[in-house]
């Protein structure tokens, strides 16, 4: 049921984000990314006690090509 939408004001969107009012039938985000991170990356919180002996991270891509968002609409 569409509605109606007051003012708005948009700040900031990030160079992936998707902004949309009211009703939608595809939301398609038009970049891709790839992260690598070791152990204890990611993590948050105000005491965290994290213990990593001898880690580390492969970062060896052997594939030459990933799959892309070319056939986004």
């Amino acid at each position: 049921m569409p509605g109606f939408v007051g003012a708005v004001q948009i700040m900031n969107i990030g160079s992936s984000g998707v902004f949309h009012i009211g009703d939608v039938f595809q939301l398609t985000p038009i970049s891709t990314a790839k992260t690598f991170a070791g152990a204890g990356s990611f993590n948050t919180g105000e005491t965290l006690t994290i213990s990593n002996h001898q880690s580390a991270t492969n970062t060896f891509d052997n594939d030459g090509i990933d799959q892309g968002n070319n056939f986004n609409l």
